[in-house]
């Protein structure tokens, strides 16, 4: 066991979608274990400069950058402006996402297309940026934060559902493709975490009887999820590969 186990000094770490919610406490404890981290945001900018500032203030090394993943040309620029100033991402934790609840009769074209541009399409662009140099350093740490819908499905968030359930296939996938170059890929599936994107979908009543249902008594928090990515990007994990981790306090749907 390395001296120090969860130790990220000496990495890149770059986060999707990090200027709120899950992404940023993911940034924060990447931030705080030593590496230098990337907040992505897209349309955010209040929060993601506010947690910039957190971040400088700490003494840790930290720079927002403004992307839509969903963009090839934004994506590439991303890494361009990353490696000139600091060199090649080898973490990177594709957590940018949107839920839509409705039902499947219900949703636009365009609404199927956002939701798979953003969840999973942003992912596939930005490992495909990302891989170049990780399989050239023969190092590399991919996370991606899919859903337990993905694994179940969901009522009136089947596109949503299908989304996160291609992020999991994309993750086994290039766990196998990845792994003979040192580079692990795994999966987070966590269940019903307090975001703001859950808070917009259920009222405090419905918030406070879902809790009821999960064993732990409570829903997760972001710094739940935080804490587990950054066992996965740590040494620790070093023989975790084509995992998903089920993140739901033992609820059973």
């Amino acid at each position: 066991m390395p001296a120090e186990p969860y130790s990220l000094k000496g990495h890149i770490c770059l986060i999707t979608g990090a200027s709120r919610g899950i992404g940023a406490e993911v940034a924060r404890a990447a931030a705080a274990a030593g590496a230098a981290t990337v907040i992505n945001y897209h349309t955010s900018e209040p929060e993601a400069l506010r947690l910039l500032e957190d971040l400088t203030a700490r003494g840790c090394r930290a720079m927002a950058v403004r992307a839509d993943i969903s963009r090839s040309r934004e994506v590439e620029a991303m890494f361009a402006r990353i490696e000139a100033e600091w060199g090649t991402v080898d973490l990177l934790v594709n957590n940018a996402g949107v839920s839509l609840k409705r039902l499947l009769t219900e949703t636009s074209e365009t609404e199927w297309q956002q939701i798979m541009d953003i969840n999973l399409k942003g992912a596939f662009l930005c490992s495909r940026q990302a891989l170049p140099a990780m399989i050239k350093k023969r190092f590399g740490r991919i996370v991606n934060i899919a859903s337990i819908w993905g694994l179940r499905g969901a009522s009136c968030e089947a596109v949503y559902a299908a989304a996160k359930g291609g992020l999991i296939a994309l993750s086994r996938s290039l766990a196998a493709e990845l792994g003979s170059s040192g580079i692990c890929v795994n999966a987070l599936a966590p269940g019903p975490v307090q975001t703001d994107m859950l808070n917009q979908e259920l009222d405090p009543d419905e918030m406070t009887a879902l809790a009821a249902d999960i064993p732990l008594g409570r829903l997760a928090t972001p710094k739940d999820i935080a804490s587990v990515c950054l066992f996965l990007l740590s040494p620790a994990a070093a023989y975790i590969n084509g995992q998903v981790i089920g993140l739901d306090g033992g609820w059973k749907v």
